[in-house]
C-alpha cells in the first residue's frame, strides 16, 4: 500500500488495535457510541435525498462507500438498512476482522484493502460516500479530499465527520478523553490535524459540492451518551451534495 495521504504512524497504530473494534467496552467503545447518533442522521438525509427504499430498508439501491471503514462498524450499519455497501481502509487487519465480522453476520459489504486515490483513480462513482472520522488521520488532507470528491457520482452525497480545530476540541477531546478521563488511548488524535468547517467546505467545493446540512455532536461524560447538537466546536458533520 502506498499514497501521499497514508501516515504510517497512524497505520501502525489502527493495527495494533485492530482486534478491538468489535469490543464495545474496548478504546473504541466511544466510536460504537457515535455510530448510533451518526446512522439515525444519515438515514434520514440520505433516504429523503435518493429515496426509492421501503420502511425496512429505507436505503435499497443507494450504493455506499465507506472510507476508513476500520472494523465495519458504520458499513454494517448502513448494509442493514439496505445499502450496497463497499468499505475501504489502508490497515489490513481492520479488512480482515471487517469481513469476519460481516460474514458470522450475514452481511454481504464488499471490503478492500485500497486508498481513496487508487480507487478513484479507476474511475469508481457511488450514490453516498461516507468519510467518517477519517480526515484528521491523513498526511495530505487537500489530494485526499479530492481524490473523495471524486468518487461521488454527479447527484450524489458526501458525508465528512470530524474535529473542529478550536480549543474546546483540545480541551474535550484530546486533555478529557485522552488524559483526565482515558476514554481514548493516548495519541488518538492530534490537534493539528483537526479540520475546521470552513476548510472542509472550501475542499468539498472544489471538488464540485455544496454543503446542505450540518450537525455538531455533544457529549454527556457523566452518562457517556452521545447527542446532536447545532453547536460544531468540537465534534460536527456536514452533508455536501454534488451537481448533478
Amino acid at each position: 500500500m502506498s499514497g501521499t495521504s497514508i501516515d504510517p504512524g497512524e497505520v501502525a497504530y489502527y493495527t495494533r488495535l485492530a482486534h478491538a473494534w468489535w469490543d464495545a467496552e474496548s478504546p473504541f467503545w466511544p466510536l460504537h457510541r457515535l455510530n448510533e447518533v451518526r446512522v439515525a442522521w444519515l438515514r434520514e438525509r440520505i433516504a429523503g435525498r435518493l429515496g426509492g427504499g421501503t420502511a425496512g430498508a429505507p436505503l435499497a439501491g443507494v450504493r455506499v462507500l465507506d472510507i476508513g471503514c476500520g472494523g465495519g462498524i458504520l458499513s454494517e450499519s448502513m448494509a442493514r438498512l439496505g445499502a450496497a455497501v463497499t468499505g475501504i481502509d489502508v490497515v489490513e487487519k481492520n479488512i480482515r476482522v471487517a469481513a469476519l465480522h460481516a460474514g458470522e453476520g450475514g452481511l454481504a459489504v464488499d471490503y478492500r484493502l485500497q486508498t481513496a486515490e487508487a480507487l478513484a483513480a479507476e474511475g469508481a462513482r457511488y450514490d453516498v460516500v461516507l468519510n467518517m472520522e477519517v480526515v484528521e488521520h491523513v498526511a495530505d488532507l487537500a489530494g485526499f479530499m479530492a481524490a473523495c470528491c471524486a468518487l461521488v457520482r454527479p447527484g450524489g452525497l458526501m458525508a465528512v465527520a470530524t474535529l473542529n480545530r478550536t480549543p474546546a476540541s483540545w480541551l474535550f477531546a484530546i486533555v478529557g478523553a485522552e488524559y483526565i478521563l482515558r476514554w481514548l488511548p493516548r495519541g488518538t488524535h492530534r490537534w493539528r490535524r483537526f479540520v475546521k468547517p470552513a476548510e472542509a467546505e472550501r475542499l468539498l467545493a472544489a471538488g464540485g459540492l455544496g454543503v446542505i446540512d450540518r450537525s455538531g455532536v455533544r457529549v454527556n461524560p457523566f452518562t457517556r451518551s452521545l447527542h446532536l447538537t447545532g453547536r460544531l466546536g468540537v465534534n460536527y458533520m456536514v452533508l455536501a451534495e454534488k451537481a448533478a
